[in-house]
């Protein structure tokens, strides 16, 4: 095996055993699906609250009526959940102090860390699929009905966010890194969603990479293909941002 593919199978073996990985997991699949599950049932009862919190949302019903909620509390949520679970990855090796065992390894800090990226997309892509069968399942007990033919439509779009998402949250990784610790990269996704929400407000979401995704999720024709194009650029620069850091990593604090 090469010395990449052993890194993947620790890094993977780590994720899965985390608790922070299986709560997270729990969080963004069922707990997306409860809340929209349960917001859905007080939209149909005429729940004020929930109406006004819905907005336009509130009148549409249905299967798009739920996948268009699932999609509004994705987008809320999934940056912090990811966010959180990438800062763990990386920056556990600075809390528990384990880095300094990784200077002695015959496997170089870069594969390790690029190891650490691909069982984070991986899941991600398993978080993704699990999402969509859920939010499948839950519709049926609702009482829907026979899915409409853009159910299809909006459960790929409610993948695609929950993808880009998760690229999004690529920053925490180098943050991590470079603050040596699991607190910074958090610490980035938060300033990150704050920042995008302001953006959001701003009226210039769509061409800002960290707000995109969510404005396209919820609107898609309020995001030109271009813009939303501009997302990938995130994972790249801080993807080749994070190898770096842990090519020149030195342990002088």
């Amino acid at each position: 095996m090469s010395r990449l593919g052993t890194a993947l199978v620790v890094e993977a073996r780590k994720a899965a055993a985390a608790h922070v990985t299986v709560a997270t997991t729990a969080f963004l699949v069922l707990g997306v699906a409860a809340i929209a599950t349960g917001m859905t049932v007080a939209a149909r009862s005429g729940n004020p609250q929930v109406v006004a919190k819905l907005g336009p949302t509130a009148g549409i019903g249905g299967w798009d009526g739920l996948t268009a909620i699932a999609l509004q509390v994705t987008a809320a949520g999934g940056v912090l959940a990811f966010g959180v679970v990438l800062s763990w990855l990386v920056g556990r090796e600075f809390a528990d102090a384990t880095v300094t065992n990784l200077f002695a390894l015959p496997v170089p800090r870069t594969t390790i860390i690029l190891a650490k990226l691909c069982v984070y997309l991986l899941w991600t892509v398993g978080v993704a699929a699990a999402l969509v069968v859920v939010i499948g399942l839950v519709g049926w007990p609702l009482g829907l009905g026979p899915p409409g033919a853009g159910l299809a439509e909006s459960l790929g779009r409610l993948v695609a966010l929950t993808l880009l998402s998760a690229l999004i949250a690529t920053p925490a990784a180098w943050a991590a890194t470079i603050g040596r610790g699991i607190l910074p990269g958090i610490a980035t996704t938060v300033a990150i969603i704050a920042v995008a929400q302001i953006m959001a407000v701003a009226g210039t979401g769509a061409w800002f990479p960290f707000t995109a995704p969510a404005l396209w999720a919820i609107a898609p024709g309020s995001v030109s293909a271009g813009q939303l194009t501009l997302v990938l650029v995130v994972p790249g620069v801080f993807g080749l941002l994070t190898l770096h850091a842990w090519a020149v990593l030195q342990l002088d604090r």
